[in-house]
C-alpha cells in the first residue's frame, strides 16, 4: 500500500468514519508502541533495579565485615599460637612427645613407656595420640593432670587408668591416651 491509496481511502471516509479511523490507528500505534519499546525498557529498568540492590546489600555486608575488620584481626591474633606450619609427621610426633616428656619431668613422675600411638586427620586440623605408662604419687599424678590440662598447647586427656602399683602401695601405675590438636596454617 502506498501513501496516495491511504489517503484517497481517509478522504473518502465520512467525518466521523475518520475521527474513528484516527482514534484506532493512534491506540494501535501506543499499543505497539508500549509493546515494542515501552515495555523492554521498564523490564529492563526494574531488572537492573533489582540487580543494583542486590549489589548494594552485598555492599553493606562487607562494610560490617571492614568495619570490624580490626576486631576480627585482634580475636586472630589470640589463635595463632595454636596454628603450625604443616611439618612432617615424624618432626610433629617428636616434638608432641618431648612436650609430654617435659610435662612428666615438672610433674616428678616416672616414665616407664611412651609411644605415639595414631593421628587423626579431619580437613585442616590433625590429632596425634600418644600413649604412656608411669608411675608416681597420687599427688604427682593429679600434678600431671593439670599441666597437662593447662599446657598452652592444645592438648588434652583422652583418657586414664590408675591402678596401684602393688597392693597395699602409696605408689600409683597409670596408663594415660593424650592428644595434641594440630590446626594447620
Amino acid at each position: 500500500m502506498s501513501i496516495k491509496s491511504i489517503l484517497s481511502f481517509v478522504t473518502r471516509l465520512s467525518k466521523r468514519e475518520r475521527i474513528i479511523f484516527f482514534l484506532t490507528v493512534s491506540v494501535v500505534s501506543l499499543v505497539l508502541l508500549d509493546r515494542v519499546i515501552l515495555t523492554p525498557i521498564l523490564d529492563r529498568v526494574a531488572s537492573l533495579g533489582e540487580i543494583i540492590q542486590e549489589k548494594e546489600d552485598a555492599i553493606e555486608q562487607s562494610l560490617l565485615i571492614v568495619n570490624q575488620e580490626e576486631r576480627i584481626e585482634g580475636e586472630s591474633d589470640l589463635y595463632t599460637s595454636f596454628l603450625s606450619k604443616p611439618q612432617t609427621e615424624e618432626k610433629a610426633i617428636t616434638a608432641f612427645l618431648q612436650e609430654v616428656e617435659t610435662l612428666a619431668k615438672k610433674s616428678s613422675i616416672y616414665l616407664t613407656d611412651i609411644k605415639p600411638s595414631g593421628k587423626d586427620v579431619e580437613g585442616a586440623v590433625v590429632y596425634y595420640f600418644v600413649k604412656l605408662t608411669f608411675e608416681a604419687q597420687m599427688e604427682q599424678v593429679f600434678n600431671f593432670f593439670y599441666n597437662v590440662t593447662n599446657f598452652d598447647q592444645l592438648i588434652k586427656i583422652e583418657n586414664y587408668q590408675i591402678k596401684p602399683k602393688t597392693e597395699g602401695s602409696s605408689v600409683i601405675a597409670c596408663t594415660i591416651s593424650i592428644s595434641k590438636t594440630v590446626i594447620l596454617e
